[in-house]
């Protein structure tokens, strides 16, 4: 079987082209064939084949669209149903999106070991595998979601073939190829260097110190800055005439690129400037502990990978995603984008509201940007095509407010948190979930705050303040800011304060900092149901306990105690023993116990 991506979606069996029934089996066939083997969820292709508000019947008609393709394709197809997915087997097979890239790498290979005729050659095989702008034929979604990542891939192709064509010499026959591609993305400096290039060895100096003059404008005066030092360096050696000719004087054919491949791409990604944010909020600069936890998110990151961290609220989530993304900054060169999910008032903020910053941020000015949902998200994708950068998302409520804020792939990576397991859908993420701090984590925020000569004096007191604040990084920092706040206490005085029940959860707030302000908004997400037997289990105050302590406690039967206990760690109200534990057993911190059985709850 033969696949085509790099232009109109289409299929072949043994030479004979397959009918394929529109857009939308196209966009199903696109998308399995763009994950490599690898599965695509139920919710991926739903989303993909009809955007963020599917319709009712979209499960069946997904299964129609597969059961159909699956017939186009006959025997041997290798489309297989696994679990909440498809997947698409395409060993034995070719497709020319991965004929691409391994030419394409190869290419590049060959350029960087200075080997140009062999560069020159893989990369134009490669750029005439194109047959006009890539996805051809599929939905907006697919188009908004992948075009971006292709297109990238092709515009960089081409930039890597000039390469290795002026290092042959062959600046003459590449002067209207790149003339063509510099008035389709004026705004790239690597394509407006090479035929600048190609000008002042074919003997036109003047026009490409106008070129200069050109990008030098253009980029003032729609992006706000200077020519980069590459650029501005190739100007100052045309001026000087000191510019180096061709690496080899090696003559042999050069292949331009196809004129299909000159096409303007589906997905532009220099329709809007390109504005290099940093919305980062300052990170503290005292974080404590959480070291193989902040190993792990910023190994992930440095591997390609999104991460999402989750726990309970007070659990610090906040801060190692800040602290992360700031050591991690040096790593996305192209900027940084964050934002709070949760309105002031606890609730969900809209995604469409979100979008509407970020596309500000990156220099869409607000009469230009869209007024739906999934347009938003389109002209989000399409100006992060390309760009290495960080999406910082802070206190999500689930997966599907965060969806429409993820990148189209490329090089931009995300770092989400929040409470809901539900955030573990999200494809390809890697998870970490933080519980309590160690007892020696806590004994080292709480002096870095509290200062550690006071704290070191009394480790017995330390260890009662770091007890009674459940080893929570917000419960800690709210204690040694209290201390620090009273250089006349002593640890013991605020032990002391901290140790009757009824009094707690009043002794940690200082300032806007209030650990029950923080507790609250997972207490107000549970339904009625949940909250009463919260109540319940609470008030019974037991350290630990079983289903069956459950079933007794909320007279429910074993399973349905067992689910509401199971709801309860969803929302990170209980925390579930280990799994040597028979019969399981789950812990209720102490402060959500308070909590619950106080007014609060009832509020």
């Amino acid at each position: 079987m033969d696949f085509t991506l790099l232009g109109p979606v289409s299929a072949a069996v043994d030479g004979r082209a397959v009918e394929l029934d529109g857009a939308k089996q196209r966009t199903a066939l696109a998308a399995l064939l763009l994950a490599g083997g690898r599965l695509v969820p139920d919710e991926r292709l739903t989303t993909l084949l009809w955007g963020w508000e599917p319709p009712a019947t979209s499960t069946n008609q997904l299964y129609t669209y597969v059961s159909r393709l699956r017939t186009r394709l006959g025997a041997g197809h290798g489309l297989h149903r696994h679990g909440a997915g498809y997947r698409m087997d395409t060993a034995g097979t070719t497709v020319d999106w991965d004929r691409f890239r391994e030419l394409a790498d190869a290419g590049r290979a060959d350029l960087r070991a200075a080997r140009h005729a062999e560069a020159e050659r893989r990369l134009a095989d490669a750029l005439a595998l194109w047959r006009g702008p890539a996805l051809g034929d599929v939905t907006e979604h697919l188009a908004a979601a992948e075009g971006p990542r292709l297109a990238e891939a092709h515009l960089a192709a081409v930039e890597l073939h000039a390469e290795a064509a002026l290092a042959l010499g062959r600046h003459d026959e590449l002067l209207p190829a790149l003339t063509r591609h510099v008035t389709a993305h004026p705004v790239r400096e690597r394509a407006r260097a090479q035929l600048m290039t190609a000008l002042f060895r074919a003997g036109r100096q003047a026009d490409a110190l106008a070129q200069y003059e050109q990008a030098r404008r253009l980029l003032a005066e729609e992006l706000g800055i200077d020519p980069g030092p590459e650029l501005r360096a190739l100007h100052q050696e045309i001026l000087t005439g000191t510019l180096a000719g061709p690496a080899a004087p090696e003559r042999t054919a050069v292949t331009v690129a196809p004129a299909a491949a000159a096409e303007e791409p589906a997905v532009s990604c220099a329709e809007e400037p390109a504005a290099r944010p940093a919305l980062l909020p300052a990170a503290p600069r005292d974080f404590t502990g959480r070291e193989s936890e902040l190993r792990f998110v910023l190994d992930a990151l440095q591997d390609g990978r999104d991460v999402t961290v989750t726990g309970a609220p007070g659990t610090g989530k906040s801060a190692l995603a800040l602290y992360a993304a700031e050591r991690a900054r040096d790593a996305f060169p192209d900027g940084q984008l964050h934002a709070d999910l949760r309105e002031t008032d606890g609730t969900p903020r809209s995604p469409r509201q979100v979008l509407g910053w970020f596309l500000r941020a990156l220099g869409t000015a607000p009469a230009h940007i869209p007024d739906g949902l999934d347009e938003r998200a389109h002209r989000y994708r399409t100006l992060l095509a390309g760009r290495r950068m960080l999406v910082v998302l802070d206190n999500a409520a689930d997966d599907a407010q965060v969806r429409p804020l993820l990148p189209g792939g490329g090089a931009t990576r995300t770092l989400v948190t929040g409470l809901r397991p539900a955030l573990a859908a999200l494809e390809g993420a890697r998870l970490v979930r933080l519980g309590p701090m160690s007892p020696a984590e806590a004994a080292r925020l709480l002096a870095s705050v509290a200062g550690p000569e006071r704290l070191a004096a009394d480790p017995e007191s330390t260890a009662r303040i770091a007890e009674y604040c459940d080893r929570l990084p917000l419960a800690l920092r709210i204690a040694a800011a209290r201390l620090a706040d009273r250089p006349h206490w002593r640890p013991a005085r605020l032990a002391d304060r901290l140790a009757p029940a009824e009094r707690r959860l009043g002794e940690l707030r200082i300032g806007s900092l209030d650990i029950t302000t923080a507790l609250r908004p997972a207490l107000a997400a549970l339904d009625a149901p949940a909250a009463r037997a919260l109540a319940v289990l609470a008030a019974a105050g037991l350290a630990a306990l079983t289903a069956a302590d459950a079933a007794a406690l909320l007279d429910l039967p074993l399973d349905d105690a067992e689910d509401v206990l199971e709801r309860l760690c969803d929302a990170r109200l209980l925390e579930p023993g280990s799994g040597a534990d028979r019969p399981a057993r789950y812990r209720m911190p102490a402060l959500v116990g308070l909590l619950g059985r106080s007014a609060v709850l009832a509020a």
